[in-house]
């Protein structure tokens, strides 16, 4: 709402609540801030090369009620316009500016890079359109086509290219599979050729460390069996020392036992013998 007239100098600008006029000496004027969507064509441009082609764009739009400087040049632009005819305005704005870029740009550049031509229309398009209180909220290309089939025709190029790079792309794939797959067999071969020449290493250290341990533990059950032999035999001859020892004592005690009954019948003899038997036995020693 614009509020004009007395005590309103210059004019009050409300964008969005209430405010009090004075009738027949104030004056209050609309304007509309809602988004604008706006489907821009530009049939039949020629391109930088020459070939006419036609561009549907989408654009959304509308007067910023919140920037004051904007604000003020919509109402001197639009005051007492209606919508419709503000859309007119802007589009008609937003078509000279989107024939101008498909002017400088080939049919390849639109075709291929569409976010590259949306940005620089959007671009272009916001830089003149904000000198009227407009911003522009998005642009979005939305078709691109030609009478003259070149499209189709470049279309069919690409068609044709993509085929072709998928062709030599699935030679490619064949050639590497069976180049993989020969590797893979090879790696497989060498793999089985070191795991063999492994297990004869294996068995050849396990025969070895076999025989060492064979070795050592026939040495120690001879050396066991030597031991305990000469542990026997040290045992037999102390068993035969000792039995002779008991033969020496025996013998011992034998001589002694025979030397005790000597010296007892010699003192039994000398008691019953007369004593001038002892006397003549004295004079003949």
């Amino acid at each position: 709402m614009v509020v004009s007239g007395f005590c309103r100098s210059p004019p009050v600008m409300v964008a969005g609540g209430r405010v009090f006029v004075i009738p027949c000496v104030q004056q209050i004027q609309r304007i509309s801030l809602n988004t604008l969507t706006l489907n821009v064509k530009s049939d039949k441009v020629y391109t930088r090369h020459g070939v006419p082609i036609s561009v549907t764009g989408i654009a959304q739009m509308k007067i910023q009620g919140q920037n004051k400087q904007m604000l003020a040049a919509a109402c001197q632009m639009f005051m007492g316009k209606s919508e419709p005819e503000i859309a007119q305005i802007a589009l008609e704005t937003l078509e000279g500016h989107q024939r101008a870029i498909i002017a400088h740009l080939t049919v390849e550049e639109i075709y291929k890079d569409r976010k590259k031509f949306s940005e620089q229309v959007f671009k272009v398009a916001s830089s003149d359109l904000v000198n009227m209180g407009i911003s522009v909220v998005s642009y979005t290309l939305k078709d691109v086509h030609d009478d003259q089939d070149y499209l189709h025709s470049l279309g069919k190029a690409r068609t044709a290219q993509v085929q072709k790079d998928a062709r030599i792309g699935e030679a490619q794939n064949k050639r590497d599979a069976v180049i993989r797959e020969a590797h893979a067999m090879q790696e497989k071969i060498s793999a089985q050729y070191k795991n063999e020449i492994d297990m004869a290493k294996a068995q050849r250290d396990y025969e070895l460390k076999k025989a060492a341990y064979d070795i050592e533990v026939n040495t120690k059950k001879a050396e066991s069996e030597m031991a305990y032999q000469l542990q026997v035999a040290k045992t037999k001859q102390r068993i035969e020392e000792e039995k002779m020892q008991v033969q020496v004592v025996e013998r011992m005690q034998q001589i002694t036992l025979q030397e005790q009954e000597i010296t007892r019948r010699e003192k039994e003899s000398t008691k019953t013998e007369p004593w001038w038997t002892c006397c003549w036995r004295s004079c003949l020693w």
